[in-house]
């Protein structure tokens, strides 16, 4: 289980992160980070947590508490100001070019406004990814059919997302996410255009993949979706961490 470490402690001087490395039970540990942007506004402060492999956490909290924050962190779109983040035992600020994208390949991400290319089939959408990192045609086919499967849409491979309701083109999100089978999936708002249904729809998807053994970090503001997905929660109230909501 998730579990949030220090979370009313005062922050503390970075140390050297090369000279630190998380618990090998850790798939994904934060230590006393914060994030201030230039402009001197602050998004996180001294949030410490702790996710082990096959975690299911939700992170809660109002629209600009820091969330989507959180996550940018993981996959190294922001870099912390203080603290460090470990992620599969790699420290993102450490990584460059190469290194920062073999890491990010072991990390799907699921977005609120899907992010699909209108242009391009279901197939192509869910495709893309692995085209740039130079799969064969037979592996791009061999993945792709599983995880149309997955979100139950292999009969819409031929599709636009134009054709498809806001939750399809979601649940092609989420398969586009799981392609490349990564350990790590990382879901921000995932439900925030959906209407109820197809909300518990995405959250059975994101369940089922837990249960093979994906560690799913979702952050909502839905708090009936999640009372009924019954999974731990984390909620970011003015910067800090706290357990449940």
């Amino acid at each position: 289980m998730a579990q949030v470490l220090n979370r009313r402690s005062s922050q503390v001087p970075t140390r050297d992160a090369a000279s630190q490395s998380p618990p090998a039970e850790a798939l994904i540990q934060l230590r006393q980070v914060s994030k201030t942007y230039p402009n001197g506004s602050s998004a996180l402060t001294g949030i410490s947590l702790d996710v082990k492999g096959g975690d299911f956490l939700f992170i809660t909290g109002h629209s600009g508490s820091g969330k989507s924050t959180l996550l940018k962190l993981l996959y190294g779109a922001e870099l912390p100001s203080e603290g460090e983040v470990w992620v599969d035992r790699q420290n993102p600020a450490q990584l460059r070019g190469n290194q920062l994208a073999f890491l990010r390949r072991r990390i799907g991400i699921v977005f609120q406004d899907y992010k699909l290319i209108p242009r391009r089939t279901v197939a192509e959408n869910v495709s893309v990814a692995l085209w740039a990192q130079g799969y064969s045609r037979p592996e791009i086919q061999r993945r792709l059919q599983p995880a149309l499967k997955m979100v139950g849409l292999a009969h819409k491979a031929d599709c636009f997302p134009e054709e498809l309701s806001g939750g399809e083109q979601q649940r092609v999100s989420i398969a586009r996410a799981i392609v490349g089978t990564p350990p790590i999936l990382l879901a921000d708002e995932p439900t925030g255009n959906l209407d109820p249904d197809n909300s518990w729809q995405v959250v059975k998807i994101l369940k089922k993949l837990n249960q093979i053994g994906i560690t799913v970090l979702v952050t909502t503001h839905d708090e009936n979706l999640i009372r009924l997905a019954n999974h731990p929660v984390v909620q970011i109230r003015n910067g800090r961490l706290y357990e449940g909501n």
